[in-house]
């Protein structure tokens, strides 16, 4: 399977918390900021990724408990940092409980960035 048929694969078997944040991403909703879905950087593929400002955001269900994937995460998240990228992590029980939080937060997030990437 090619990594586009990956990526598109992915998008169409988003979980439900990843839809929710979507929905709250998609057509620039955040600060006027694109963000991106299933995004290819290096040889990983990022949940929701914004290029302008080089901001990642993961969504973590029950299967980053296990101790392989815990070790995965930390390995991925660490290569994709060494690239310039930083990364936002949710755990999906946050989006379920507390949405408002968790787009605050990638707000507070995306406002640090504007100002370190804004031409002085």
């Amino acid at each position: 399977m090619s990594e586009n048929e990956k990526r598109k694969k992915l998008r169409g078997e988003m979980t439900k918390a990843e839809t929710l944040l979507w929905l709250q991403l998609k057509r620039k909703k955040i600060c006027g900021c694109k963000f991106r879905r299933q995004f290819s950087v290096s040889s990983y593929i990022l949940d929701f990724y914004c290029p302008e400002l080089k901001l990642a955001i993961e969504v973590d269900g029950f299967t980053h408990l296990a101790e392989e994937e815990i070790e995965y995460d930390k390995l991925r998240q660490h290569e994709v940092e060494n690239i310039g990228i930083q990364f936002l992590r949710f755990w999906n029980y946050e989006i379920y409980d507390d949405l408002y939080n968790v787009i605050d937060r990638i707000k507070t997030k995306v406002k640090e960035l504007t100002v370190k990437t804004t031409p002085t």
